[in-house]
């Protein structure tokens, strides 16, 4: 039997089966976005302005309470950066893979499903994305930017704080890796997990800790504050929390998140030209 071409540009051969070739160019132009180094600087944009966003909101509730008192509940504080986190992954989630977090990104590598080279750039530009944030609001509200950062409760140690850290971002981490590993990868639906657990763990972790989670989140404000004299609990604890979340995830569902893993981590622009459909 001939082959034939039908109306959609797919190939019937002698077996009858369809060959889609927006499909396959559509899978291989993924793959090479991952490695695509001129791609690299919309993937670091991508994280600063994303982290960027995300230090607005949580650091800019601690700062807005205190030009504003009585105006920004804790609850609210708390859960405003998970529905912000949840915005960013719809938005630009599919450009970087929408980390915002030194810990996510070393959580990707030590999984092997983001490359080690590509880390150190993703926490320059999350760190000055930070700043800038911390900056602005600073800027702008008016009061320092240490309101708007992560410090032991009064009354608790750092080492308290430290495994608070620790184990909140263990779920955090968990999460991402979970909801970015094969067959679980539900697209949108792993962006209300990750921002549905950062709001519940503001809920009940924050009094002792702040529930940073996120090395980068705490440096903008330390930053521009001048105080890291408790800096190294929101390095370490997430750093550690990280870490562990990668152990379990092994044990769970074995190495790496596979293609979907690679995929959700790395981000897949497909901004490359498309090669001319047969006519």
């Amino acid at each position: 039997m001939a082959e034939t071409t039908d109306t959609r540009g797919a190939h019937r051969g002698p077996s009858g089966r369809h060959l889609l070739e927006s499909e396959v160019d559509q899978l291989v132009q993924t793959i090479q976005d991952f490695a695509d180094p001129s791609q690299e600087w919309r993937r670091l944009f991508s994280e600063l302005l994303g982290t960027f966003f995300l230090v607005l909101v949580a650091a800019g509730g601690g700062m807005m309470g205190q030009a504003f008192p009585d105006t920004i509940s804790r609850s609210a504080a708390v859960v405003a950066p998970g529905l912000m986190v949840l915005a960013i992954i719809l938005f630009m989630g599919r450009v970087s893979g929408a980390h915002l977090n030194p810990a996510v990104s070393v959580a990707f590598a030590l999984r092997g499903d983001f490359p080690w080279r590509r880390v150190p750039a993703y926490v320059v530009v999350q760190l000055a994305g930070a700043a800038l944030a911390a900056w602005f609001l600073q800027a702008v509200i008016g009061v320092s930017a240490t309101f708007g950062s992560n410090y032991p409760a009064a009354g608790y140690s750092a080492w308290a704080a430290f495994w608070m850290e620790v184990v909140l971002t263990l779920g955090l981490v968990s999460v991402i890796l979970g909801t970015a590993s094969g067959a679980q990868n539900l697209g949108i639906v792993g962006a209300f997990g990750v921002g549905a657990y950062i709001a519940l763990a503001g809920l009940w972790g924050s009094p002792i800790s702040g529930t940073s989670m996120n090395p980068a989140r705490t440096f903008g404000p330390d930053l521009l504050g001048r105080d890291f004299s408790e800096y190294w609990v929101y390095v370490a604890g997430p750093l550690v929390g990280a870490a562990l979340a990668v152990g379990f995830a092994f044990v769970l569902r074995g190495a790496g998140g596979g293609r979907a893993g690679s995929g959700a981590a790395q981000g897949a622009l497909f901004t490359a030209p498309q090669r001319p459909e047969k006519a």
